[in-house]
Parts: structure tokens; sequence; C-alpha cells
């Protein structure tokens, strides 16, 4: 199996992100993805910029993929959406069908990202023929409905013919919305946020009258309350997953995940314990924000 980090799903300043993706460039990672999935108006770096640290990476021997919009609901968005596919250089993550669309016009391959919820065989095969090459399973999807869905390609004789990716790693993407959950945070409009989720390096916290963390609240993403980590589960990834992801939540803490994720390939019967802020629910269908017994 090989690993992957996943775009950045937060507005960072600018010089943070150069400088994370040069240490990127020493990694272990396999193939990273870059650009904007989450709101257009996240403007640090521009897709000129994306392509540049891109061409950074591809020259120290990652596979690079740009990653596009994961809401695409004007047509400013769409122009985003367009010049991405057309970036003449590196494949795509297709996170909305716009993309899909426009790569399949173009006759380009891409990379089918979880935001577009393909949950069995019949629409996986509609991806292929649109020229999907990589399929990322929804955040929720189990092990035992992911079993089902590879069983169902191979009676198409499909099965082999995509790669399969997971997101093993992260705060998970839950939905998307028009509105911008941030901005309304503190109290302004989304057409007047001034970009205020640049002050949250992974996000902010929602917290229940419970005192539980329940969702973090990404612009108009929310995510899991809890970050996702199925380090422990390689061993039952090991004839289904060609690529676990990882999707960093900041500049220091994921390259110590990325080297644990590296011991654990190497060697599966590793066991690392969770910590109350982590989770592995969906994997072993069970609800998103429990923990498994031999994680603790």
């Amino acid at each position: 199996m090989k690993l992957s980090l996943g775009p950045l799903l937060y507005c960072w300043e600018r010089n943070r992100i150069y400088d994370f993706y040069e240490k990127v460039q020493q990694s272990s990672v396999d193939i990273v993805y870059v650009g904007e999935s989450v709101c257009a108006k996240r403007q640090e770096l521009k897709l000129e910029d994306w392509l540049e640290i891109g061409k950074s990476l591809q020259n120290a021997g990652k596979e690079v993929v740009i990653t596009s919009l994961a809401l695409v609901d004007s047509p400013s968005k769409l122009k985003d959406v367009k010049n991405a596919v057309n970036n003449g250089i590196f494949t795509i993550e297709a996170n909305d069908m716009a993309a899909v669309n426009l790569c399949f016009e173009q006759g380009l391959p891409f990379t089918a990202g979880h935001a577009l919820n393909l949950y069995n065989a019949e629409s996986i095969n509609i991806m292929l023929r649109n020229g999907m090459k990589r399929w990322c399973l929804p955040v929720e999807l189990s092990k035992q409905w992911g079993k089902e869905i590879q069983s169902q390609a191979e009676k198409m004789a499909i099965w082999n013919k995509f790669e399969k990716e997971l997101l093993a790693y992260g705060y998970l993407p839950l939905s998307y919305s028009a509105r911008c959950f941030t901005a309304r945070s503190v109290g302004r409009e989304k057409a007047n946020c001034e970009v205020v989720c640049i002050e949250d390096i992974a996000g902010k916290a929602v917290i229940s009258q419970d005192d539980e963390r329940i969702f973090t609240m990404n612009g108009i993403q929310m995510q899991s309350g809890l970050c996702n980590n199925l380090i422990n589960e390689i061993a039952s990834m090991q004839d289904f997953i060609n690529i676990i992801r990882l999707s960093p939540l900041d500049d220091h803490n994921i390259f110590s995940i990325i080297e644990q994720y590296q011991q654990a390939l190497t060697n599966p019967a590793l066991s690392f314990p969770l910590s109350d802020q982590e989770c592995d629910g969906y994997w072993l269908g069970n609800a998103g924000k429990t923990v498994s017994l031999s994680a603790i």
C-alpha cells in the first residue's frame, strides 16, 4: 500500500503553506494532493502557486494530484474548476460532478474524491466510463460495506480497473453548505467573511451542551468532532485498499503521523493506542465517534 497526503482543508497563511510543503518533499508519502477543495474565497495561494508547489513535489519524487472544489454553486467557482482541470500538468481529484464532466469532455483521467459519494459498483462503473482511475471511499463507509462493493465489482469484472483510496487519518468531511459556518459563528455573513477561517489552523470545535466535541467547523464544511485514525486497521485493509490517505491537521504533528503509518505498513501487527480525541467507528460499522476496545 501507498501513503498519500490529502489536500490542505484549512486556510493557512501563504508562507506557512510554502514552508509546510517544503517539509513534505522530504517526507515518505508517495502521493500529495494540493489545491483548494473547500472554499474559493481562500485566496492565499492561486492555482499558479499550487502548480509551482506541485512541480517541486514532483521533482522530489512525489505523485501530485490537483484537487478541485467540492461545492460548485456559481459561475466563478465553475471557472475555478475549469482552470484546475485545464492545468496541463497534473491529474485532477474531482470532488463535484462538474469536474467529472469536464474531465470526460477532454478525455482526462481523474481521481474520484470521497465527496462524490460513490456507494455501489454501478456508480463506480459510471465513473470508470467517464475516466476514473482512482476511487476514494466515502468517509462513513464501513469495511463490510466496502467488501460488498468489492464483490459487486468483481462480478462486473471492474474491480481491478481502478485504485482504492481510504481517508484513514484526519477530521472527516461530513457536509458542505452554501453558507459559511465559521463566518456565522463570529456574526458575519459569508459575503463579508473576511476569510476569518484563517484564524483556525485545524477548524473550530463545536461543543454540545453536554460538553462533548461533536463537530469541527471549517468554513462551509462541517467535519467530525473527533479525528478519525485507522492506524490499527492496516491489516484489515491489506487485500482491499491500495492507498491510505492522511489529512494534515497541522504543519508539525502530521509528520510523526506519517512515520507511524509507515511503521504500521511495515509491521501491521503493531498496535498504537488512540487518544480520547480520536475515533475509528465508521470503518468498523459502528457510530463514527466510537473507538474499538483494541485501540484504547
